[in-house]
């Protein structure tokens, strides 16, 4: 279900872009947290369209006993089911909306997203195993393709949240697991390399 987003600041006047982005993020990682409450990997996205949510999600891969459910695919699903949301059949079903996610698209959910012809993605941080957004391959501009248009994805929104999130899944018990881990004495870290500033990765 669609809604209104960030509109105005604590002091009531408009948002600047760097405002929004980090609201929208909040809202993404909300549903990472809402992740995080499930036992799955905390990982949450939001879709934005003309200033509106028009979808978000979170990992469900443990739910569902099914690796592809990632966040940014469960929302992709939710928009296809919607007329109301792809009122016209376009060969770019996103092409007008802006992704939001909590940790870089993995290289599988970067390709979708290159399909469906995103127009941007903001993220909080690297996925330095699977990043499909320049930390592994960037599937998202740095391979050409003759029929799909690459798109600028830019990182750093949130980032630190978005690794302690992370780090608070990893030293839990993971019940889920097909041989759970012991994991009593493992610690929280709570330090976090610096990083200058977010770092656009050009379609």
């Amino acid at each position: 279900m669609a809604s209104t987003g960030p509109s105005e600041g604590a002091t009531g006047g408009p948002l600047d872009k760097e405002d929004i982005h980090m609201q929208w993020m909040q809202c993404a990682m909300d549903m990472a947290e809402e992740a995080l409450a499930a036992q799955e990997v905390p990982v949450g996205c939001v879709f934005v369209r003309d200033g509106r949510i028009i979808a978000r999600a979170r990992n469900r891969t443990n739910q569902l006993r099914n690796a592809t459910r990632h966040a940014e695919l469960e929302a992709i699903d939710e928009i296809l089911a919607n007329r109301e949301l792809t009122p016209t059949v376009t060969e770019y079903p996103l092409s007008e909306t802006t992704l939001y996610v909590t940790v870089e698209p993995c290289i599988m959910c970067a390709s979708a997203l290159r399909q469906m012809g995103i127009k941007e993605v903001f993220y909080g941080c690297g996925n330095d195993r699977f990043g499909g957004c320049g930390s592994v391959l960037g599937v998202n501009s740095a391979l050409p393709h003759p029929k799909h248009p690459g798109y600028r994805a830019t990182g750093g929104y949130m980032r630190e949240d978005a690794i302690m999130i992370l780090r608070r899944f990893y030293i839990t018990e993971n019940t889920n697991a097909p041989v759970p881990k012991s994991k009593a004495n493992r610690v929280l870290k709570t330090d976090i390399p610096s990083r200058l500033s977010p770092k656009p990765q050009a379609a």
